[in-house]
C-alpha cells in the first residue's frame, strides 16, 4: 500500500514538508510506503475549464507536476495534501494545482482515504484546513482524523518540531490513515463499494 503525499509550498524542504515527513516516518513504521511529490515554485496555470481532460483524463498544460500527480493517483491508496497557510487559505499555486488535477478526473479518486495537513506560522490553519478538506469530500474520498484539526505551528522547520503538539497529531493522523488502509485492503473481497445512483444536478436558476 502506498500513500502520496503532495508538498504544495514552493520551498520544497520548509515547514509543510518538515510535517509531511513526520506523516512518511509513521508510515514506513505502520508498513505503509509514500511518496511526496513537490507542486514545485513555478508558475502553475489556473483550470481554464477548457474541458480537454474529459477526452484524455488528464490535463492540457504540461508544464507543471499537474499530470504526474493525476498519473500517481491511479497508482496509490490514499492522499495526503499538504500546504502552508497564506491569509487563511491554501497556497494560491496548491489551490490551482488541485482545481486541475481534481476536476473531471475525481471519479477514480473515490474511496481513496484522504487528508489535508496545513502548516502555519500562528493563524488561519482551520480556514485553510476547511478548505482542502472539500476537494476530498466531493470526490467520494473518505477524510481521515487525527487527535486534533491537522495543523503544526512554527516558522521554520525548526521550530514546527518543536511543536511537539502538531508533531504528535501527525503521528496520530498517519497511524489512522495506516490503520484505515488495512481495513479496507481486509475488506476488500467481502464488502462492496456503494452502489452508484445517477447523479442528479439542480441549478438553483431556473
Amino acid at each position: 500500500m502506498q500513500v502520496l503525499l503532495i508538498n504544495g509550498s514552493p520551498h520544497q524542504y520548509g515547514c509543510t514538508h518538515t510535517a509531511l515527513r513526520e506523516i512518511a516516518a509513521q508510515l514506513e513504521s505502520e508498513g505503509i510506503d509514500s511518496q511526496e511529490l513537490h507542486i514545485g515554485s513555478g508558475p502553475i496555470y489556473p483550470c481554464t475549464a477548457c474541458g480537454g481532460c474529459a477526452q484524455t483524463g488528464y490535463c492540457v498544460f504540461t508544464s507543471d507536476p499537474v499530470n504526474q500527480a493525476i498519473e500517481l493517483m491511479h497508482k496509490v491508496d490514499a492522499l495526503i495534501v499538504g500546504s502552508p497557510v497564506h491569509y487563511a487559505a491554501p497556497n494560491g499555486s496548491l489551490c490551482a494545482f488541485l482545481d486541475r488535477m481534481f476536476f473531471r478526473k475525481n471519479k477514480s479518486y473515490a474511496y481513496k482515504p484522504a487528508a489535508a495537513v496545513v502548516s502555519c506560522r500562528r493563524g488561519g490553519a482551520s480556514a485553510a484546513f476547511d478548505r482542502l478538506n472539500k476537494y476530498f469530500t466531493i470526490s467520494g474520498m473518505p477524510v481521515v482524523s487525527s487527535q486534533y484539526w491537522n495543523s503544526v505551528h512554527g516558522n521554520t522547520p525548526a521550530e514546527v518540531k518543536r511543536d511537539l503538539e502538531g508533531m504528535q497529531t501527525m503521528r496520530t493522523l498517519a497511524r489512522n490513515m495506516a490503520w484505515l488502509l488495512k481495513c479496507i485492503e481486509a475488506g476488500k473481497d467481502k464488502v462492496p463499494f456503494p452502489t452508484h445512483e445517477t447523479h442528479v444536478a439542480t441549478n438553483y436558476i431556473r
